[in-house]
């Protein structure tokens, strides 16, 4: 039957209408921002940036009407990366000599705090998950997400750090082995937090928490041994738009496919026989793995896409069989056959679990082992 087209049109304005004052509000406030971002920074962006900061009003507008919890996450970075800028007053000098900048809001600080909050996290997680305590899986998830404020600032910070030491130099922090596990660790959370959320239940975090401390740990690790903190002028290949796209899309996927395989270990835990009275039913467990998945494997593909137009613009071939592409391509085709088999046969149960954690392996050496190992067009991120 034909539909109508007051039928056809009838769920979006339905959908509207059921918006607040406040969801208005907030839609407003980040359209304002984004004007006052074009009017004092705009002479540094590109076209391409200045539309992707106008289409983010709508994006992150819609995020925050169906997740609530981002409004005052995005609020508050907001206000610190703007304190924060207000502090340097212009001077790279000032991050040494003021002290709300030196021990708190400069990007090598807030980054160490992010870094300590993700440990205690976790300590606490564990804490309410072994002693079944709603306390400390409280304390736990709000830790988790004060980390993710203060890492997002750092991140923030930094890129105006970067402007500070030279407008050739400056670029957005997703450059390097440093930066892009900084952005890695605020995925994996903040996709966490949102199934915390959804699903209501804190008794994952445990798990995946464990994941993100190991990136802290190489963090922190990579940091004193090869001063990676330091700001960097990007190299050739990565003067480009592409890259302000491509490695978001990329490590939105290597977020959710690692918190996947945690979910994973989660849900063969409680296979097994252990923590079955502290962890959530197996069919959540299920579904969370199951939607991280798709998703991950969803902007994995976009990223692989950009990836192939980018090295057609920088290397005049959309693909070379470089180390890091074809380890990208044997990551997609993991997920896919993961996805085929759960939506085609089924795919269920520990043999699903089990080959999530696998996928774990393969996507790490995707993501560093080939930066370790091999070589190629892509060794501007080897360690």
């Amino acid at each position: 039957m034909e539909l109508t087209h007051t039928e056809t049109y009838s769920e979006p304005i339905s959908y509207f209408k059921r918006l607040s004052a406040l969801d208005w509000l907030f839609a407003a406030i980040l359209g304002g921002g984004a004007l006052f971002a074009l009017m004092r920074f705009g002479q540094y962006m590109d076209y391409y940036e200045q539309a992707i900061l106008l289409a983010a009003v709508p994006t992150f507008a819609v995020l925050g009407w169906n997740w609530k919890p981002v409004r005052p996450l995005m609020i508050g970075l907001a206000i610190l990366a703007l304190w924060a800028i207000s502090l340097y007053g212009g001077s790279l000098d000032m991050a040494n000599k003021k002290f709300l900048l030196k021990y708190m809001l400069s990007s090598q600080s807030a980054i160490l705090w992010m870094s300590a909050l993700f440990y205690l996290s976790t300590l606490f997680y564990w804490g309410g998950l072994i002693a079944r305590s709603d306390f400390g899986s409280s304390v736990g998830s709000k830790l988790c997400w004060s980390a993710v404020v203060l890492g997002f600032t750092g991140m923030l910070v930094r890129w105006y750090e970067s402007y500070l030491i030279g407008s050739d130099i400056g670029h957005i922090p997703v450059s390097n082995l440093y930066e892009v596990f900084i952005l890695f660790c605020m995925i994996t959370a903040l996709f966490y937090l949102y199934y915390e959320h959804h699903y209501a239940t804190r008794q994952v975090g445990p798990f995946v928490l464990l994941v993100i401390s190991a990136a802290v740990g190489f963090l922190l690790w990579y940091t004193v041994t090869r001063d990676a903190a330091d700001i960097q002028p990007l190299v050739p290949a990565l003067q480009s738009w592409w890259m302000k796209i491509h490695v978001p899309a990329n490590f939105i996927g290597y977020g959710t496919f690692s918190l996947a395989a945690m979910v994973g270990v989660a849900y063969l835990t409680k296979s097994k026989g252990y923590l079955v009275d502290r962890l959530p039913t197996l069919e959540v467990l299920d579904d969370i793995m199951y939607k991280a998945i798709a998703v991950g494997f969803a902007f994995f593909t976009i990223a692989t896409i950009l990836g192939a137009l980018w090295a057609a613009d920088a290397w005049g071939g959309y693909w070379s069989w470089d180390p890091k592409e074809t380890w990208a391509l044997i990551v997609w085709l993991n997920y896919a056959a993961w996805l085929h088999m759960r939506l085609m046969k089924g795919l269920r149960g520990q043999f699903a679990a089990w080959w999530a954690v696998v996928g774990l392996l393969v996507t790490t050496f995707a993501f560093l082992g080939v930066n370790m190992f091999l070589s190629g067009l892509h060794s501007y991120g080897q360690l």
